[in-house]
C-alpha cells in the first residue's frame, strides 16, 4: 500500500543540478514497490530565507526543492479565506482579520486561491485550519482549483475534521495532536482516525518513534512530523520512514534527504 501521494514529478528540478535531480529520482525509485517519499513541506513556505506565509515565500520554496508547502487558513469578515500565522490584520491597530473585508488586509496576506493557481500540479499543499467556522468556502476553493488529491487540511479536533470529510471525500484530513492528549493510547487513536476517514496524524518531530510510524502504517494512515529544523532531525524522521517533513529550512531537508539516499 502507498500511504501518500506517489510519483517522481514532484520532485521540482528547478534550481537543481542535474546530480541532485538524479539522486531524487534515485530515492523515489526505491518506493515504487512499497512506500512513496516523504513530503517535503517548505513551513510557512521558505520562512527561513523570506517572509512567512507570503507568495514570495511560497514560489522560494519550490524553487529550493520543496515538494509541499505549508500554511495557516484564515476567515475574512466577507468570507474569504486568507493565509497568515496569527490571524491579525494589523497588530499595531489590534484588528482580527475575521474582523476585516479581503480588499482591506494588507496587501502580503494572500488568498488561499493564490496560493492553489501558484502551485505546479503534483506539489502537495498543507493548510492548517486555524479558523474551520466555513469550511464549505475552502472546499469550494479546492473543487475549482482540481487539486483536492493535493491539499491536506489540518486541524487539532479530531470532532472538526468528521464534519469536514462528511462534505467532502476526497481532500486529504490531518489530525495535528500531541502524545499527551490522545487518551486511550495510540494504537487505539490511529484506528479512530481510520473509521473517522482522517488520513494522516501529525506531530512534533520530537515525539515520534519508528514503532510510531509503523503503527499508521499498518492502519494505513500517513505519519508527518514538524518542527524539524536540523539536519540530524530530519535525517532520524527519513530512518523511520514518515510521510512528511516540516521544516523552515528547505535547504536542510534537500540536504538530508540527498545525504541520506547516498549512504
Amino acid at each position: 500500500m502507498k500511504f501518500c501521494p506517489p510519483g517522481t514529478s514532484r520532485y521540482r528540478t528547478v534550481g537543481r543540478s542535474d546530480r541532485e535531480v538524479d539522486v531524487l529520482r534515485q530515492y523515489s525509485l526505491m518506493f515504487l514497490s512499497g512506500d512513496s517519499p516523504p513530503i517535503l513541506f517548505a513551513h510557512r513556505g521558505a520562512r527561513a530565507h523570506a517572509p512567512e506565509n507570503t507568495l514570495e515565500a511560497f514560489r522560494l520554496g519550490l524553487k529550493l526543492g520543496a515538494t509541499g508547502l505549508e500554511s495557516d487558513l484564515w476567515m475574512t469578515s466577507d468570507g474569504v479565506a486568507v493565509l497568515d500565522h496569527d490571524g491579525w490584520a494589523s497588530r499595531l491597530r489590534r484588528r482580527r482579520i475575521d474582523s476585516v473585508d479581503a480588499a482591506d488586509l494588507p496587501s502580503h496576506i494572500p488568498r488561499f486561491s493564490e496560493l492553489l493557481d501558484l502551485v505546479p500540479p503534483g506539489t502537495q499543499i498543507s493548510i492548517d485550519l486555524k479558523d474551520s467556522s466555513q469550511p464549505e468556502v475552502v472546499l469550494e476553493e479546492i473543487d475549482r482549483s482540481g487539486m483536492a488529491s493535493s491539499v491536506w487540511l489540518c486541524h487539532h479536533d479530531l470532532s472538526e475534521l468528521g464534519k469536514i470529510r462528511e462534505q467532502h471525500s476526497e481532500v486529504r484530513l490531518v489530525h495535528s495532536t500531541d502524545p499527551s492528549r490522545i487518551d486511550g493510547g495510540l494504537e487505539r487513536h490511529i484506528a479512530n482516525l481510520r473509521s473517522t476517514g482522517v488520513d494522516c496524524l501529525n506531530m512534533r518531530e520530537s515525539v515520534w518513534k519508528a514503532g510510531d510510524v509503523a503503527l499508521c502504517h499498518r492502519f494505513g494512515r500517513c505519519a508527518f512530523g514538524w518542527d524539524a529544523q536540523h539536519h540530524r532531525t530530519i535525517r532520524r524522521l527519513l530512518t523511520m520512514g514518515i510521510d512528511g517533513i516540516f521544516s523552515d529550512h528547505v535547504d536542510r531537508l534537500t540536504d538530508a534527504l540527498n545525504e541520506f539516499v547516498q549512504r
